[in-house]
């Protein structure tokens, strides 16, 4: 294990230097997932390699799956079976998962999958980027289907929010993402977790494929062919749907108690944004940082909190503008919205950030300054 080097426990805690990508493994891991499918691809390859090895350990089952479609239809299989499974891959491979991860949601099977993105489009670099905002919250796959997406922002919430997509998919029977980006997947960081952490609980799966001896056949499926069968089913997941949106969207604020200029950032975009707002309030603008922890469901109302009419906003991304678009439908006035942002593979500065807010406040004419 690369990133183990050195491990010491004390007062029930283990903590050690881990990369993001091994972080993410092993909170899969202690949530007890033992079915992993993948393929190879940079940024993630960590990650991949860390299952091979912790899954051996744990008695769970690796496949390094002989393409992304492949990886994608063995997750189907094992969670369909009753199994905790997850997959992992970057942007392209993603892409590739898109017909099974709609085949999933669709016959509303848990799973987690894991997208340390990369530059693109097409196969683009192996630099860090967060272009895929619009396939993981959207519904890139057909039809209408979302599905939970959690955006870490340090190596520690890869391990805490994929410990957390495990409970969070089987509570809901949805796929749950993991949307990380190449820095945060290769970073090292310090990570801590109880010795003793626990599975999240595990609910019953009556509709587990279990084998049929002494009791009826079961069928987990995305397919409805009679008249009026597949929109009844479309109307159950729009219902589960508003339930997740009403009790599951997360953000994470940082000075945002007196700010009337407010960044809204996520995953590495949001860690240099924290740093423009200390800088932004150095130069009297009264700056804060609204960090969305979910992207999907997205945590509306603590954005509107900071609607008013003093208040201008700028959007900080590693691609060409994609969040942007929710900020200015929820903001409702594009003028207030400002972007910034740094694609295929460029990663914002500080001072970038803090020259783009200044802009910004002068074309918004709102009085943000001290």
């Amino acid at each position: 294990m690369k990133a183990k080097k050195e491990r010491t426990q004390e007062k029930g805690k283990i903590r050690y230097l881990s990369t993001g990508n091994e972080a993410c493994g092993e909170g899969a891991i202690r949530a007890g997932c033992r079915f992993y499918a993948g393929y190879p691809i940079t940024p993630q390859n960590e990650l991949t390699a860390y299952m091979s090895k912790r899954m051996e350990e744990e008695n769970g089952i690796f496949i390094q799956a002989e393409s992304e479609l492949a990886a994608i239809s063995m997750v189907h299989g094992a969670s369909a079976a009753g199994a905790r499974a997850m997959t992992s891959s970057s942007s392209p491979g993603i892409s590739l998962k898109q017909e099974g991860i709609s085949y999933m949601a669709g016959a509303e099977l848990p799973c987690v999958i894991v997208n340390v993105m990369r530059g693109g489009p097409g196969l683009g670099n192996i630099s860090p980027a967060q272009s895929d905002y619009f396939q993981a919250t959207k519904g890139g796959g057909h039809g209408d289907y979302k599905m939970i997406v959690l955006a870490p922002e340090t190596v520690q919430e890869m391990f805490d929010f994929t410990h957390k997509a495990f409970s969070l998919a089987d509570q809901y029977n949805i796929p749950v993402m993991i949307l990380a980006d190449g820095m945060l997947g290769q970073m090292m960081e310090p990570l801590e977790f109880s010795a003793d952490i626990q599975p999240p609980a595990e609910p019953e799966k009556p509709w587990a494929l279990t084998g049929a001896r002494g009791r009826e056949p079961l069928s987990k499926k995305s397919l409805f062919l009679g008249p009026g069968v597949l929109e009844k089913h479309n109307d159950k997941l729009r219902e589960k749907h508003d339930e997740i949106s009403l009790r599951e969207a997360c953000a994470e604020e940082y000075r945002t108690q007196d700010a009337n200029f407010v960044i809204c950032a996520y995953g590495t975009a949001a860690r240099i944004a924290r740093a423009s707002v200390d800088k932004l309030r150095e130069k009297g603008v009264k700056a804060g940082l609204l960090r969305p922890v979910t992207l999907w469901p997205f945590p509306e109302e603590a954005l509107k909190k900071h609607i008013s009419g003093e208040t201008a906003f700028l959007t900080v991304e590693m691609s060409l503008g994609q969040m942007v678009e929710d900020i200015e439908r929820i903001v409702g006035d594009r003028k207030r919205v400002g972007f910034y942002g740094r694609a295929g593979g460029g990663i914002p500065e500080e001072d970038e950030i803090v020259e783009r807010a200044l802009m910004v406040l002068d074309k918004s004419g709102k009085g943000a300054r001290k």
